[in-house]
């Protein structure tokens, strides 16, 4: 599975899962915070299915070298 985010977006991603999941234990309690589930992983693997989907990606791309 080849990495398709950068870090930003990575750390992004990693914050907004954990504000989410916050939501189950702390604040209105519901179950719905366990979407943040999504982004956490996302950003912890690097990989965004979505992306893939699309042909995105927001990491620098590594050159190749022929040697």
């Amino acid at each position: 599975m080849e990495k398709n985010e950068g870090t930003l977006d990575r750390v992004l991603r990693i914050l907004a899962g954990i504000g989410l999941l916050s939501i189950v234990f702390v604040g209105p309690q519901t179950l719905w915070g366990l979407i943040g589930l999504i982004p956490l992983l996302t950003g912890i693997f690097g990989f965004c299915p979505v992306y893939k989907l699309f042909g995105l990606r927001t990491c620098p791309l590594k050159s190749i070298s022929k040697e």
